[in-house]
């Protein structure tokens, strides 16, 4: 387990529902990360031990300070804490960000492929949202991309409001706020309630309704690049969806047309 390498502050917190919140902090000048990529985050324990855990960095790569959102698990050893942090409080962060969930581990589509178009699918459940959050204001994300469509799917309706506001956020951005206006586009749907979008992410996909409702066609290997980050089940499911549409896996030694960050795969 990584070692914490600094004591930052809080700086905001805001609470979306009784499972979910944000938080921000101080970042270090000579920290430097990848769109995508975790840190270990964590809190001092009960025996003075820090407790680490990999939290994916929402804010975007040149933002003054590290964004995180997480879910609260009351009986879980660091979030139990860690949804009780208020600003000024400090909480312990390791020293280098990593992970696979970047653009440079998907494959470049060829100059014939590219000439057909060039979408970007961000596949999210939960607190799997967070690196996109990242990629969404990366210029990087608009200049690989003609299309960028960010799903994000949980249970109850009140837990996307997070995606929304990152995605106006966006938007409005002064950096890439024209290029994320023209070209990102999010599909927000509940499973547990009735929403304008609402069923499993894999099952919209199978059902072809996600296409429908983007008014783009099915999943094309030669057009389309898919991140994944979520739930065991989730990823499980949608990497075995992707091999049937013909969309190979991208590792740090071969490209592919999808990606998942496998630190969070168990």
């Amino acid at each position: 387990m990584a070692k914490p390498a600094y004591t930052l502050t809080v700086t905001h917190v805001t609470h979306y529902t009784p499972t979910y919140f944000r938080f921000r902090i101080e970042r270090p000048e000579e920290f430097q990360f990848k769109a995508g990529q975790f840190v270990m985050i964590g809190l001092p324990g009960d025996d003075g031990q820090p407790i680490m855990r990999a939290y994916s960095i929402c804010s975007p790569i040149w933002d003054d300070e590290l964004e995180f959102y997480s879910i609260i698990m009351q009986d879980g050893a660091l979030t139990s804490r860690l949804q009780h942090i208020q600003v000024g409080d400090t909480v312990l962060m390791a020293e280098k960000a990593v992970g696979t969930l970047t653009l440079e581990h998907i494959r470049e589509p060829s100059p014939e492929e590219a000439a057909q178009g060039r979408r970007l699918y961000m596949l999210s459940t939960g607190t799997g949202i967070a690196p996109f959050m990242s990629l969404i204001r990366d210029e990087d994300t608009y200049d690989a991309f003609d299309d960028v469509i960010l799903t994000h799917t949980c249970r109850q309706v009140q837990d996307l409001q997070y995606g929304i506001d990152r995605v106006k956020a966006a938007h409005e951005c002064p950096l890439v706020g024209e290029e994320a206006s023209e070209k990102l586009r999010l599909y927000s749907c509940a499973t547990r309630e009735d929403a304008p979008y609402t069923g499993r992410i894999t099952t919209l996909i199978e059902s072809g309704k996600l296409f429908t409702d983007l008014g783009v066609p099915p999943l094309n290997p030669a057009t389309d690049r898919v991140m994944i980050c979520g739930s065991l089940e989730m990823l499980r499911d949608l990497q075995a969806l992707m091999a049937a549409k013909g969309l190979s896996a991208g590792t740090k030694r071969v490209h592919g047309e999808y990606v998942w960050e496998k630190a969070f795969a168990g």
